[in-house]
């Protein structure tokens, strides 16, 4: 496939449909790519992307929003809806050391690889629950009613939402990437702001209430989490205020399902076009780990993230000037030839598998990680159970969200046959 990257958008719907060619060309002739209709320089190859991952200080994470810059006039408008909601403050995702740190350590102990590890039996549940509610259909839209649900439910479940509000947690799901690597429009953007107001003063509601009503939850332990003073001449520490708090509960709500709901449908996309690695997979269900890395390498549902340049440097040979804005692409970093050999095929087998940056590295190494892997591994273990054949209907038109940082198909039809499964 001919492309050109002379006037590369990032926006065109094309090219959101299937970036890999694009991010090739770059990789092959101009891996800190300048996108002038952004006003960005895209970091395409792997070593290039680690090294700004490596680099903290001269890559700052303190980018503010994740969606476009507004006008001044549209600017006004957001401050108005925002200012009916909680202060956005930062706190992981866009926040440098040390504060990042304090806050990582706040809630990294919920997400620890052993509490994840004895969350398992509640995922498998989960997991087989929703397959039973369908096995006998013989075809489903996939995303609607398994990788939405899944990971909604697992991660409502470490926030102890109730099951009547998953359909309202999903949404502000939703709105909180609105924005992220689109172009839509000033009134979208505020509708989506208003669903995140409408997050913040249920959240905030649940917090309240665990002041008087404590629960084994994270809210509770966030609650009661205390953080050093950003101040160096206090030595006291503080608890944290609301604004924190529903700035992490945020977070943790994206990063807990979208990325999940996404890389599920890709797994079964790519297992019913490859009827081998299914066959694989169904006679040995340990392949399952293989498979969700494998996934997570090609598809790479978040694509990319923003960092500013805090000094005058130089990276891949490209001059940057301090406060420019840059995108490491972890999605063409992915496929990069030089450490993935055949990078556009599916191959769980493959080496440097570990290697794949659809989590990130360093210190903003995605929290939710370990869950997401393990939501991926238990599906693809029960699905590869309880059914014998996936095909992908002719209905597919296999569109992705019109975004080029969060990548993930808005449907994916499915027909299939069910095993027998042993009592």
């Amino acid at each position: 496939m001919s492309v050109d990257i002379s006037n590369f958008n990032p926006f065109d719907p094309t090219t959101q449909q299937c970036p890999f060619p694009h991010y090739a060309k770059m990789r092959e002739e101009a891996p800190v790519h300048p996108v002038s209709s952004i006003g960005v320089h895209m970091v395409t190859k792997h070593d290039l992307v680690m090294q700004v991952l490596r680099d903290p200080q001269t890559y700052s994470s303190l980018f503010g929003g994740a969606g476009m810059p507004l006008s001044g006039p549209e600017r006004e408008k957001f401050a108005e809806v925002m200012s009916k909601g909680y202060p956005r403050v930062p706190t992981m995702l866009t926040a440098d050391q040390p504060e990042h740190t304090r806050y990582r350590r706040l809630v990294s102990r919920a997400f620890h690889p052993k509490v994840i590890a004895e969350m398992e039996p509640v995922v498998r549940e989960i997991t087989v629950k929703l397959i039973e509610s369908w096995i006998d259909k013989g075809r489903i839209e996939f995303v609607a009613e398994f990788a939405v649900p899944l990971p909604v439910r697992v991660i409502a479940k470490a926030l102890n939402v109730p099951d009547d509000r998953l359909a309202d947690f999903k949404r502000w799901s939703d709105d909180s990437i609105a924005g992220i690597g689109t172009n839509i429009s000033i009134d979208d953007r505020i509708k989506a702001e208003y669903g995140v107001n409408e997050f913040q003063h249920y959240f905030a509601e649940q917090i309240e209430l665990r002041r008087t009503h404590p629960q084994d939850d994270l809210l509770t332990n966030l609650l009661n989490a205390t953080i050093d003073d950003d101040d160096p001449e206090v030595t006291d520490t503080r608890q944290l205020d609301m604004p924190e708090m529903l700035s992490i509960v945020q977070q943790l709500l994206v990063a807990g399902n979208e990325t999940t709901t996404k890389t599920l449908t890709e797994m079964i996309r790519l297992l019913a076009e490859n009827p081998d690695e299914w066959a694989k997979l169904k006679a040995d269900p340990s392949r399952a780990e293989r498979v969700m890395e494998e996934t997570l390498r090609m598809s790479t549902p978040t694509q990319g993230m923003w960092r500013v340049v805090t000094k005058d440097t130089e990276l891949g040979g490209v001059a940057l000037k301090k406060g420019q804005r840059i995108i490491i692409v972890f999605a063409s970093a992915n496929r990069d030839e030089d450490l993935f050999d055949r990078p556009d095929d599916f191959d769980p087998d493959r080496e440097h598998l570990r290697d794949n940056l659809a989590f990130g590295k360093g210190i903003h190494f995605c929290l939710g990680a370990n869950l997401s892997r393990l939501e991926g591994k238990v599906a693809a273990e029960e699905l590869s159970k309880r059914l014998d054949t996936i095909t992908l209907t002719p209905n597919n038109k296999y569109e992705y969200f019109p975004s080029f940082m969060l990548r993930g198909l808005t449907n994916l039809e499915i027909e299939f046959t069910a095993a027998k499964v042993s009592s």
